[in-house]
């Protein structure tokens, strides 16, 4: 009863705001000529070190589109996006405070396979700058680089459109889950 009363509710908050609902989703998630959003959270961080006071969650976005279809059966494809995340830490050590903030942005390729209805399995890389601000000098640390990554995910499609999100590997965090939109 909870999860029908839920998706009645968000069915009347997306159409409120514009998007279109569909009781059906669709058999084919990801097809050439997709344009796909997502934005969520990171959990967990891969900069690590003793005195974090304070920290905030890495905020991700990414798009994708597709540029290849119709592969092995009908049920692979291949699309290129783009990746931004942020992330900042602060901390105390010594009685000095500092900070730092992480800013990655990258260009990624990602090859969809999929096994069941519905949802849309992936993998990847990234090609990525990660631009690193510090307050006050961390040895630690060692500032803006490029930063390749790699990553497994997947989306589940509620509707032809809305899906949510879920990705492993070495992008801003070791877990990135959030909502998706497709055009």
């Amino acid at each position: 009863m909870k999860k029908f009363l839920f998706s009645k509710a968000l069915a009347v908050f997306l159409t409120l705001f514009g998007f279109s609902w569909s009781v059906s989703a669709q058999s084919d998630v990801f097809i050439k000529d997709d344009v796909v959003i997502h934005l969520g959270v990171g959990l967990g961080n891969y900069i690590s070190h003793k005195g974090y006071s304070n920290w905030f969650a890495p905020i991700v976005a990414s798009f994708e589109y597709g540029v290849v279809d119709n592969m092995f059966d009908s049920k692979a494809g291949i699309g290129i996006g783009g990746y931004a995340a942020y992330t900042s830490f602060k901390g105390n050590s010594n009685k000095d405070s500092w900070g730092v903030s992480d800013f990655i942005i990258g260009a990624r390729g990602i090859f969809h396979y999929q096994f069941v209805d519905n949802l849309d399995t992936y993998a990847g890389i990234m090609l990525g700058y990660d631009i690193v601000s510090f307050n006050q000098s961390d040895p630690d640390l060692t500032g803006s680089k490029f930063r390749p990554g790699y990553f497994i995910g997947a989306r589940y499609y509620f509707t032809d459109n809305i899906a949510v999100f879920g990705e492993l590997g070495y992008n801003t965090a070791p877990l990135e889950i959030g909502l998706c939109y497709k055009f």
